[in-house]
């Protein structure tokens, strides 16, 4: 889940419809217009300027590569603050943990204006650029990801999983094999679907769900591309993939599925108000949802299993604190044996807790956005710095996670990181 983006070719159908001379004339003239583009030159009070020779890709490429080595080695070159072409954007990177909340409670850096821009390039939705009071009624729906509705959602959560595995693990005879990634893709994918938005009733549920996910698959495997401004129609068959998901999740399609979650119930309420039924930008927004409930947890499955499987002590010390939480709760393991857990019981394995904060403080490369509405000047405790208007800026957290003298041997996986005498050094928030 590297941020930044990758090259690309020109796909087929632009070579056949503007023919080699057109395609010639249009290269050209979008090379003029990149190159226009890339002579920004910095002014005074403005952080360092680093923009590679490619136009508009500027440093795009050699973030994507290594993300946390080459945002290092720029601190070590350029200081805690610098300005980084990617992808035609000029992006303003904030490393210095002591100046987050400068940049987080600064009235002139919106957040709202950049979510906006990037759920109308990436998901096709466009009227929430324009409507505040549709913005206002889709953030009161996350109270229904809270409290007690959580707790409904954790509770069918663990009985949609148990729906995967059950019939799978009742019928096999005899072990088999399947790579990590797909595994994880296939069991995250069909649970956090069926726990969000229902069960399909139909005989033809698993090709649903199958076809369902492959399209999602699809579609995120050239997400960072499509986020990064890269058109659309340059990406392949991307649009048409992304044209049928939301089909597939308009209120028609979602209407055959039985046990849908408060939340999506209120989110279509709320889009009833300010779309005709058949709009499709309805499963627009219903992309968007799954896609933030699914894209975050599959790569830290994937990367909690990988490290368990690799630390046998600590796959061990799992297993006890489970173990044991499971005899003390009077609840037995295995088919035919449903298991609930509490939030309450969930929060005391604080082993399994540092675990996942272990693999995303190793493993997550994401960063905060704002978006610069006007020029400004930021008063930092160190310095001044000089934003312009139309660019980004970044908040790069994983920095921190990788500093040694924060973390102790920081690059090492230590499942235990977290805890201190057997109890967990932070208060879990599991709200949030």
């Amino acid at each position: 889940m590297n941020a930044g983006m990758g090259g690309f070719w020109p796909e087929p159908w632009l070579t056949r419809s503007l023919g080699y001379p057109g395609l010639a004339l249009a290269a050209a003239l979008l090379l003029l217009v990149l190159c226009l583009n890339a002579r920004r030159t910095r002014r005074p009070g403005e952080p360092p300027l680093i923009k590679g020779w490619l136009p508009y890709f500027g440093q795009a490429l050699k973030l994507q590569k290594d993300p946390l080595g080459f945002m290092t080695s720029l601190q070590k070159q350029y200081g805690d603050i610098f300005t980084l072409l990617l992808g035609g954007k000029y992006i303003t990177f904030i490393l210095d943990p002591f100046h987050y909340t400068s940049v987080a409670k600064n009235q002139k850096l919106s957040f709202q204006i950049f979510t906006n821009k990037f759920l109308k390039r990436v998901f096709s939705i466009k009227k929430m650029l324009t409507d505040s009071d549709l913005i206002d009624e889709i953030h009161s729906t996350y109270q229904f990801l809270q409290g007690k509705h959580l707790d409904i959602l954790m509770e069918s959560t663990m009985q949609n999983l148990k729906q995967v595995f059950e019939p799978q693990l009742l019928k096999t005879t005899s072990w088999s094999t399947e790579y990590l990634l797909p595994f994880c893709n296939s069991v995250i994918f069909e649970m956090t679907f069926t726990t969000i938005y229902g069960n399909i009733l139909a005989d033809d549920k698993k090709t649903f769900i199958t076809e369902l996910k492959d399209d999602f698959l699809k579609f995120d495997e050239k997400f960072t591309r499509l986020a990064s401004g890269i058109p659309i129609e340059l990406l392949g068959n991307i649009k048409s993939v992304r044209t049928k998901l939301i089909k597939d999740l308009t209120i028609e399609s979602l209407a055959k599925l039985q046990g849908m979650s408060e939340v999506v119930q209120r989110r279509n309420d709320i889009l009833e108000k300010y779309y005709t039924p058949k709009d499709t930008e309805i499963g627009a927004h219903h992309l968007g949802l799954l896609w933030a409930s699914v894209t975050n947890t599959v790569p830290t499955m994937f990367w909690a299993m990988y490290y368990l499987l690799r630390n046998p002590k600590a796959m061990a010390v799992l297993r006890d604190e489970i173990d044991h939480l499971l005899q003390s709760t009077g609840q037995k393991k295995g088919p035919g044996f449903s298991i609930y857990l509490t939030r309450e019981q969930l929060d005391s394995l604080v082993y399994l807790e540092s675990t996942i904060l272990e693999v995303l403080r190793l493993c997550s490369f994401s960063g905060i956005f704002r978006f610069v509405q006007e020029d400004l000047t930021l008063h930092l405790e160190s310095q001044d710095c000089c934003l312009r208007k139309g660019d980004f800026v970044v908040i790069f957290p994983p920095i921190l996670h990788h500093d040694p003298e924060i973390f102790e041997a920081p690059d090492e996986f230590r499942f235990d990181r977290f805890t201190e005498n057997g109890a967990a050094i932070f208060q879990s928030h599991s709200d949030v």
